[in-house]
């Protein structure tokens, strides 16, 4: 086991698989245009930022307990017959293979192909069955801000380093990584950013993104083990696991 502190300690659990290389992958992870708060009230969090920009979360909650339930080894061992239901990894991920969740991780687990195209790559994220992962998900602590009228719903995943999912919207929602670091790309509704639906996020962080002037970049940020990234109503977004990953989000739906 890697020591070093409590990111080491939550990168090292699903660490047996190589972070991807390449120029532009990695280089700017540390850019963060989306702010940081540690002492958010709900009152801020409604008037500041809930239908109006993305925020990461700090400290909110502890999900140490839910954190150790989700190392490979435990996951493994309580889940690893289970049938998971895997998406492609493109904007509209329309295709579905169903296999067992520990085929997935020791087959199918590995960094991203720099080649592929995001309806070859398969993704484990979204499609959860709530009555076979309940005794997990119970040992989960969501961010405590509600929106009036809606109802938490959970999606949780656990990816490759390189991985993710292209530009693409839908309601507003809270992720959260457990293990690993993960790279977001934000742009409000009116704001439609220049992406290919089937191209993966590595691709179009290596082809596109070294272009656009500093005007046409979306809000960017790596989000690292404990915080959570709230985005909202319709806001574009794109994903990159800088590592194995393993993250849940909350949709408010």
């Amino acid at each position: 086991m890697v020591t070093g502190g409590a990111n080491s300690r939550s990168r090292a659990a699903f660490a047996a698989f190589p972070r991807p290389g390449g120029p532009g992958v990695v280089a700017e992870e540390e850019r963060c245009t989306v702010e940081r708060r540690a002492d958010l009230t709900y009152a801020e969090f409604v008037q500041q930022y809930a239908f109006v920009r993305p925020v990461i979360l700090q400290g909110l909650t502890d999900n140490s307990r839910f954190r150790a339930l989700c190392s490979r080894e435990r996951l493994l061992a309580s889940f690893g017959d289970r049938v998971v239901r895997l998406s492609t990894a493109n904007t509209y991920s329309y295709q579905k293979v169903d296999l067992p969740f520990q085929e997935y991780v020791e087959q199918l687990l590995h960094p991203q192909d720099p080649t592929s195209l995001g309806n070859d790559t398969l993704y484990f994220f979204g499609d959860n069955n709530f009555t076979e992962w309940a005794s997990l998900f119970r040992h989960y602590s969501p961010p405590p801000f509600g929106l009036l009228g809606t109802a938490p719903a959970y999606s949780f995943g656990i990816a490759g380093a390189g991985s993710g999912v292209p530009f693409h919207w839908h309601g507003p929602g809270y992720s959260e990584v457990i293990y690993g670091r993960k790279r977001w790309f934000l742009s409000p509704p009116e704001k439609m950013p220049e992406f290919h639906p089937n191209k993966t996020t590595l691709a179009w962080l290596r082809d596109t993104y070294p272009a656009l002037p500093p005007s046409a970049r979306p809000l960017e940020c790596t989000i690292r083990a404990g915080e959570v990234l709230y985005f909202p109503d319709r806001w574009w977004h794109a994903t990159l696991n800088l590592d194995t990953s393993v993250f849940i989000s909350t949709f408010l739906g």
